[in-house]
């Protein structure tokens, strides 16, 4: 099996997840260090196809969000110093540019970010399922009668 074939580790995937406008998403020289391409052409890709990339799939950051990435995040690729306004992609995003970006890398990328977003959704179901039970064990005990519990 190739180096480009083999199956990126799901970790490698979710420690470049961040949330941002209460959205899962990754950073645009976190995709291109998945892939394997330079930043450039990531930007370049979602230029050559923007009607691919609504506003749920991608959009840029501001100022202020873009320095909480990097104090969040202390491995990302940001830089401060580039000279683009840096994008960050969703979900959605992420597979779209997967059909655009295509290589056997970006396959084999694209598989690890479905893993990776269907462990995180699974964990996202057990820990309401974990809540709910909290909740319910939780509740006080009512009495029907006038005698003490």
């Amino acid at each position: 099996m190739s180096k480009t074939n083999a199956l990126i580790p799901y970790i490698e995937v979710e420690n470049k997840i961040a949330v941002i406008r209460k959205l899962q998403v990754i950073a645009d020289a976190d995709v291109a260090d998945l892939y394997g391409v330079e930043t450039r052409r990531v930007n370049q890709a979602v230029r050559n196809n923007l009607d691919k990339f609504p506003k749920d799939y991608m959009f840029e950051l501001t100022k202020s969000e873009l320095q909480s990435l990097r104090s969040k995040i202390l491995t990302t690729k940001v830089s401060v110093k580039s000279r683009s306004t840096t994008k960050v992609f969703t979900e959605k995003g992420l597979y779209m540019l997967a059909t655009v970006l295509k290589s056997e890398r970006a396959t084999a990328v694209a598989f690890a970010i479905i893993e990776t977003f269907a462990k995180v959704h699974g964990l996202k179901r057990e820990l309401v399922e974990l809540h709910k039970e909290t909740k319910k064990k939780s509740k006080p005990k009512r009495c029907i009668t006038s005698v003490r519990c």
